[in-house]
């Protein structure tokens, strides 16, 4: 697996109220489920520089 990256972020509280909803809803921690969004993003817009197969965590992803 490749080396994890630590950083600091300023979210708004209502959007990282709902991330932390949303990871509970699927079982993630709040910091797997902000790289599950950010990896789901990067691969819409073509932008994942490397293509890895989806995580454990990433399968019961839920919504469109």
């Amino acid at each position: 697996m490749a080396d994890r990256k630590p950083f600091l972020i300023r979210v708004d509280p209502r959007v990282l109220a709902a991330l932390q909803k949303w990871a509970g809803d699927d079982l993630r921690s709040l910091n797997g489920q902000i790289e599950f969004v950010l990896r789901r993003a990067l691969e819409k817009a073509g932008r994942l520089l490397e293509a890895e197969p989806p995580r454990e965590s990433d399968k019961g992803e839920s919504g469109p």
